[in-house]
């Protein structure tokens, strides 16, 4: 199993996330502006921490990945916009557990697991945004059905779902890491095609090699 996008480094206050988001959005929560106006604002906030540069190089992947599955400008937007957030809900895990060089402990494992579902929570807060919340929780689900939170399997696993998973592990596994080096493109590849059909949907990897 690789486990190569658990971690991430930097962290902000989950509190102050939650009082922009919901500040923002406050006057007309179904209004596009109104909700692009929240996420300018939680993006401003998680520029330099959680998201960093990987948030917008997986953003940028399922952007990419999208086009080669022939989804519609709308439909990439919400792609793009939940790979940009996946790891949102890394604002309230430790920054020690985050940025540890060693192998987390099953107590730091656990801990780490739960940023799928905080940041699904912070996304839902935000009217008009429940899908990009639902993709967030289920991009650690394995198609093999021994993911997380919820061991979803197949193709219970929501589609944009299963190509953030995607993006995130080929950028986590291709960038430098404070517990390991970057892999090659080759060898990136070689480990997405280990795990097809087990960790990930077989079909998607094939298309996703294409855009790389």
């Amino acid at each position: 199993m690789i486990k190569v996008m658990e971690r991430e480094e930097g962290t902000v206050e989950e509190e102050t996330v939650i009082t922009t988001v919901n500040t923002s959005s406050n006057k007309d929560k179904t209004s596009p502006d109104s909700k692009g106006c929240a996420l300018e604002k939680l993006n401003l906030k998680l520029s330099a921490s959680v998201i960093a540069q990987h948030g917008y190089r997986v953003s940028r992947l399922c952007e990419r990945m999208g086009r080669q599955l022939g989804l519609r400008e709308m439909a990439l937007t919400e792609l793009s916009m939940a790979g940009l957030f996946h790891d949102l809900g890394k604002i309230a895990i430790s920054r020690a557990i985050l940025e540890k060089a060693g192998k987390l402990t099953e107590e730091e494992y656990r801990e780490i697991k739960r940023h799928s579902e905080i940041g699904s929570q912070i996304l839902s807060s935000v009217k008009g945004m429940e899908n990009v919340a639902e993709y967030v929780l289920y991009h650690h689900e394995r198609w093999d059905g021994k993911g997380y939170p919820r061991q979803l399997q197949g193709r219970e696993i929501p589609l944009y779902s299963r190509v953030i998973g995607l993006a995130d592990a080929y950028d986590a596994m291709t960038n430098n890491r404070s517990y390991r080096k970057a892999l090659s493109k080759k060898a990136a590849i070689q480990e997405l095609l280990w795990h097809s059909g087990t960790q990930f949907d077989p079909e998607l990897v094939g298309e996703f090699i294409k855009i790389l």
